[in-house]
Order: structure tokens, then sequence, then C-alpha cells
């Protein structure tokens, strides 16, 4: 199977000398193309730290990370910019969606940005999966915590990423619409060959997953 991004003995520490935290221990982990993973485990526990991590979104204190192969600490922070916006998708706890730009605004943005890459998600589509349609023309101060996570949840996929990483992307979802996102997530993996990393507290899920790793102090480890 085609390894899309791979983490090798990466560790995240805050901090220095005595006041120095360890959020992520030595960790190893890596995400096949067309795989969808949970990682699961309590509040505090360094889910989120691992995310971002992996994601490029802050960096590792020591380790390695691969992104098709291509180690990330070999390249410059426009170029780690450029990788983050072409191949990944970030469905984060917080929507981060932009306060002054309507929820239509949000990819007509995407398509300004990425002028040369023709094929993208139907975005029609997702404003009907996700029930957006009657609040494309809203700001975000204007929707709900649920319709703001969905728009993000469009955001994320409109690029078509490779890899989607998502922090509990249905905590703020109905428990029908939950099982929409995490089953239209778990399509585009097996489906569309991408891979999929979401952190859920909602046990429910689990069975739509390929493989599940717990996350304690900082530790991650396989379920088997």
């Amino acid at each position: 199977m085609t390894k899309l991004i791979e983490m090798k003995q990466v560790t995240k520490t805050y901090g220095h000398g005595h006041l120095q935290v360890v959020a992520l221990h030595e960790t190893n982990f890596h995400l096949n193309a067309g795989e969808f993973v949970a990682i699961i485990g309590p509040s505090g526990s360094g889910k989120t730290t691992f995310l971002t991590t992996l994601g490029q979104l802050q960096h590792p204190s020591s380790g390695d990370i691969l992104v098709k192969g291509k180690d990330t600490h070999q390249l410059s922070e426009k170029e780690k910019t450029a990788l983050r916006f072409k191949e990944f998708g970030f469905i984060l706890q917080t929507s981060n969606l932009i306060p002054f730009l309507t929820v239509k605004e949000q990819l007509d943005l995407i398509d300004r940005l990425d002028k040369g890459r023709s094929v993208k998600e139907d975005r029609q589509k997702l404003f009907n999966l996700l029930d957006l349609e009657k609040v494309k023309n809203n700001y975000p101060k204007e929707l709900s915590g649920g319709e703001r996570q969905r728009a993000a949840i469009a955001r994320a996929l409109y690029n078509n990423p490779s890899i989607i990483l998502a922090d509990e992307p249905t905590a703020s979802l109905d428990t029908q619409r939950a099982y929409q996102v995490t089953d239209m997530l778990a399509t585009i993996a097996h489906e569309q060959g991408r891979g999929v990393v979401m952190i859920t507290h909602d046990t429910r899920l689990l069975d739509k997953f390929d493989r599940i790793y717990t996350m304690n102090d900082g530790q991650l480890k396989e379920k088997v």
C-alpha cells in the first residue's frame, strides 16, 4: 500500500528544563492511501498535538515526518505552506472560518488561490450533503455552531486533499449528521484513495474505521 504520510520517532515537548512538558512521546505512525483511521483517548492526552504535528501545523521537537516519501524537515517554511495547501485538509475543533467571508466565499477563495488545479470536490454536492445550501451566503457569525463546523468540513474537502485530518468533526453535529459525515469520510478514503485520520470521542462510530489508535499521556498505541 502507498504511504501518504509517516512519522518516524517523532516527539513534541513544550517549555524547558524543569518546566518541560512532553506532549508527545516518541511516536511512529503511518497512513496509507485508502485508509480511515481513528484516534481515541481522554481529553488532554495529546491527540490534538499529534494531529497538528502530523499536519505540519507545528514543528516536531525531534524525529522525521515524511509526506509521500518526502522528508518535510528539508523543506523551507514557504514549501511547507504550499505542501499543507496542496496535500492536507484540516477539520479542527474550532471551525477557523474566515470571519469576513460567507460560506460560499470560503470556497471561492480556494478557487482564487489554486487556479491551476481543475479537479475540486463538487461544491453543490457538499452543500447538499452538509445541509449548507440555505446558509451559503451567511457569514460565520450568523451560523450556529453546527453550521460553522459543517462549513469547515466543506472547505476542508473542497480542494480534494490527499490527507484529511479531522479533530472531532462530529462533536457539534446531531447523531444523524454525525453518521453521515463519518460515512462520507470513510467513502472518500476507501473509494478515492485518500487517507483520513479522525479524532473522536464517539464510540458508536468506531466500527467505521480501518484502524483505531489510543492516545494516553502522549503515547500512541494501535488498538488490536
